[in-house]
């Protein structure tokens, strides 16, 4: 008997990290290397949050928690939605999950059965739809184009026939660009009118560039929301995310979360009680994020890469390179070769228009994103 992998494990790669995996390699043999491929803030987690952590790891014993999280962080991000959206939120409607991909993951367990259909707009993150078809459960890609900002409308989903879900970024990974108010409106009452879960990554909010991010909880009190502490907080490696959940998922959900995970990380759950306290910090971080993307326009659009997405939020600018390559994969590949800029491929994003992008991520230091929009013109011309 030859013993195999399941079915379920032959997915599509996250190429962006091959990227990475090349980018260290490359390192470690003495070249070095531009970090526009990285979808993570170059920025330690606040002081603050550093300190508390310090403090739990000389104090507690760190055990468990319980699979909703510890009480004071729940209620923490509740008055979290109060303070930035006027929104209330109970404490019991929040689980802090092992960052938003569990929270994602857990999401789609409790809200989805096997054959159920899923949109999920693209360009979208791959993980979305990866996770979706481990579980069983049809994704319905929806195209978007740069007409409609990179984000799916009502008229769309209606030629979609029946629907169980929609998955919404926004700010989003990887086009940048945000729903407005209207739109967003639009979007969650044709769910509400049609029974479909509305699923809303709001990871970026925060990371905007002229208005902030809406809420769909302003919207559908039913929406089903996920953040993170990952990209405002700088809190990457720290795994915590957390979702509100509407009233039918609560007990689900939590059942889900203790079988899957326990529970989130005791520390990094004790140490960012504070970082809702350390807004002085992420809006330094978004104050050089604006900074870096003025760079990244200039010098693409320098560079004759001038058809970008609205760069509304997040830290990414996803260009269309097809007057360049009709393979965007192996374009990034000789970027990293040639130039030691690191990117990631379209295809991450996108499967079927993916391999004429790129997506460049302004998260790092202003000066690898001078440096690389240099080599990058000199190379183009």
């Amino acid at each position: 008997m030859t013993r195999t992998a399941a079915s379920r494990a032959r997915i599509n790669p996250f190429y962006v990290m091959e990227v990475m995996r090349a980018a260290e390699l490359r390192l470690a043999e003495g070249g070095d290397v531009l970090h526009l491929e990285v979808g993570q803030p170059s920025t330690p987690a606040p002081p603050k949050v550093i300190a508390e952590a310090h403090r739990v790891l000389d104090e507690d014993v760190l055990g468990y928690t319980t699979s909703g999280g510890l009480e004071p962080l729940r209620a923490r991000i509740a008055q979290h939605y109060d303070e930035w959206y006027r929104i209330d939120v109970a404490a019991d409607a929040v689980m802090v999950t092992l960052g938003a991909t569990g929270a994602f993951v857990a999401v789609f367990m409790a809200a989805f059965d096997q054959g159920d259909r899923v949109v999920v707009p693209s360009p979208g993150y791959p993980c979305y739809s990866n996770a979706l078809e481990i579980l069983g459960v049809e994704v319905v890609d929806l195209p978007t184009t740069i007409e409609t900002r990179f984000q799916p409308t009502v008229e769309q989903l209606e030629a979609l026939g029946s629907v169980d879900g929609l998955i919404l970024s926004s700010p989003s990974n990887p086009t940048g660009t945000m729903l407005e108010a209207d739109d967003m409106r639009a979007l969650t009452d044709w769910c509400k009118a049609n029974d479909v879960w509305f699923i809303s990554d709001e990871i970026y909010h925060g990371i905007t560039f002229g208005q902030s991010a809406p809420t769909a909880l302003e919207f559908d009190p039913d929406a089903i929301v996920i953040n993170s502490f990952s990209k405002y907080f700088s809190m990457t490696g720290w795994r915590l995310g957390w979702v509100v959940m509407p009233e039918v998922l609560r007990e689900p959900l939590t059942r889900i979360n203790q079988n899957a995970t326990i529970s989130a990380p005791t520390l990094s759950q004790m140490a960012a009680v504070v970082a809702f306290d350390c807004e002085d910090v992420a809006e330094s971080n978004i104050a050089n994020y604006a900074i870096n993307r003025q760079i990244l326009l200039d010098g693409l659009q320098a560079a004759g890469i001038d058809k970008v997405a609205p760069a509304d939020g997040a830290f990414y600018i996803w260009a269309d390179v097809s007057h360049l390559t009709d393979d965007s994969q192996a374009l990034g590949e000789q970027w990293l070769d040639e130039l030691g800029i690191a990117v990631a491929p379209g295809l991450d994003f996108d499967r079927v228009n993916g391999h004429r992008f790129i997506r460049f991520s302004f998260a790092g230091t202003s000066s690898d994103c001078n440096e690389a929009m240099c080599r990058l013109k000199e190379w183009v011309s």
